[in-house]
């Protein structure tokens, strides 16, 4: 595996553990912490009224966030392979570039709310995305890309 493979998916993986991280850290610090990180409105008025959508919706969303960061690992070959590996690097491609994608038009339509966090955030996103796909692609096995040819048995 090449080194820009292996380093893109620690990237993704280093990306994925901080955002679970400052999820997290919004059940500490509260209301105000969940609108820096724009979270919904019932998300951000369940943390004021202290119910428990804001901090079980959070966990939930920050172990996801550490499911990607598995799986970005798993990719670079730094922990056992996965189950439906492929699939779910192909997956967090998809969703992590569109995600920086979407950025653009909704930055268009949305001015008034483009702050620098949503614009960075958007950014490492999509290198997220890239890095999954690059991972993804050079997961797959070496008959599916047609190389080592002269040595298939």
């Amino acid at each position: 595996m090449p080194k820009l493979v292996k380093y893109s998916l620690l990237f993704c993986a280093m990306i994925a553990i901080l955002t679970a991280i400052a999820h997290l850290s919004c059940i500490y610090f509260g209301a105000q912490c969940y609108r820096a990180q724009l979270a919904p409105t019932a998300i951000i008025n369940s943390a004021i009224q202290g119910t428990w959508l804001a901090p079980v919706t959070t966990v939930i969303l920050s172990l996801i966030f550490l499911m990607c960061a598995m799986y970005a690992l798993a990719g670079a070959n730094i922990i056992r392979v996965l189950p439906l590996q492929s699939l779910a690097l192909i997956s967090l491609a998809v969703i992590c570039t569109l995600r920086g994608l979407v950025a653009i038009p909704l930055s268009i339509m949305y001015w008034q709310q483009v702050t620098e966090f949503s614009m960075l955030a958007s950014l490492l996103w999509f290198l997220c995305g890239c890095g999954y796909a690059i991972g993804w692609y050079f997961s797959l096995p070496a008959t599916q890309l047609k190389r080592n040819r002269d040595r298939r048995p």
